[in-house]
């Protein structure tokens, strides 16, 4: 079996493995597309705050069943989206429905070896029939489904003011399913090329530039309020220490994105606005559920999203290329099978 090893920062080599053996209750897969996320550019550079090396990456995945526990409905030749959180089922998170912040989450690709190979050994219960979806559609689930718990953790926003700040991906994702929930959507960015992609992707048209100016355009876009709900998807302690000046009095603001460092903020404005704060961490099986319902019914371009495409063996040279040259990037894949 091939896989693709970050070996240590800066450092990706493909090498042979041995096939994964399927433990009880887990199924085999032959991996097919592989989405290379923010994620995997922050561990090839090392600063993800999670991770441990060598590993292999890959935790946005599309895969066809090879061999399955024997009560799966699951079948052999089936293509599935993976969902690639492994929770325990028994701490406080998993008993009430939130596997997605286990206590011991075990997250492909980053707590254990992920999908960047030719087979994978996943359990079973995290595993979903891709249905009318193909493998390139497949492998875009988990992402969006990121930017999609995002959305669902600020509440209903249906007629409200919604800034997403951050047009990569899951920023992307964000807007969509922002936009699909009948929110107001406006997409920040200190890109404006980023900004223009995005909203030839989402629809979403108002757009704001990450620039000095920002916090003048922002009172401007809300005559002086902020905005009812801000999700930051940057990855950048600057840009989520800002948002907080962006949301309204009694609005929400929404962590998508994981840093290493301390986040601060002025406590006597937190409390002035009575804002709310959460974090959003991964996605629930309801959330792959409706971004791929979504993409079934046609309201997610996938053809759009899908930007680049590479192979295991040219991942080595294309994945740090990437890293630093985003240039009209949205989502990249590699294509295993």
């Amino acid at each position: 079996m091939k896989a693709l090893v970050c070996l240590e920062p800066g450092k990706l080599t493909l090498v042979e493995r041995s096939d994964p053996e399927p433990a009880p209750g887990e199924a085999l897969l032959r991996i097919r597309r592989v989405g290379i996320c923010g994620t995997d550019y922050h561990i090839y550079e090392g600063n993800h705050p999670f991770l441990q090396y060598p590993r292999v990456m890959g935790h946005e995945l599309s895969a066809e069943v090879v061999e399955a526990p024997n009560a799966s409905p699951l079948r052999a030749g089936e293509l599935v989206v993976v969902n690639p959180y492994i929770a325990c089922g028994q701490c406080v998170a998993c008993r009430k429905g939130r596997p997605n912040c286990c206590m011991r989450i075990a997250v492909l690709g980053v707590h254990c070896d992920g999908g960047m190979a030719e087979y994978l050994s996943v359990p079973e219960r995290n595993l979903y029939p891709a249905g009318n979806l193909d493998a390139d559609a497949a492998a875009t689930v988990e992402f969006l489904a990121i930017g999609a718990h995002g959305v669902s953790r600020a509440g209903d926003i249906a007629g409200t003011r919604v800034l997403v700040i951050g047009a990569g991906p899951i920023g992307v994702g964000a807007a969509l399913f922002a936009a699909l929930d009948d929110g107001d959507v406006t997409v920040m960015d200190r890109d404006p090329g980023r900004l223009a992609q995005a909203a030839r992707v989402t629809g979403v048209g108002k757009t704001i530039v990450a620039d000095d100016a920002a916090a003048e355009a922002v009172a401007e876009a809300t005559a002086g309020d902020g905005f009812d709900v801000v999700i930051d998807a940057t990855g950048n302690r600057n840009s989520i220490e800002a948002g907080f000046g962006y949301v309204a009095h009694t609005g929400h603001y929404v962590l998508l994105s994981v840093i290493r460092d301390n986040v601060a903020f002025s406590d006597p404005e937190f409390h002035r606005r009575e804002m709310t704060l959460f974090a959003s961490r991964n996605a629930l099986k309801s959330d792959f559920e409706r971004v791929a319902a979504a993409i079934d019914s046609g309201k997610v371009p996938i053809g759009k999203i899908v930007t680049h495409r590479t192979t295991l063996a040219s991942a080595v040279a294309d994945l740090p290329r990437w890293a630093h040259d985003k240039a009209g990037l949205i989502k990249a894949l590699i294509e295993v099978s």
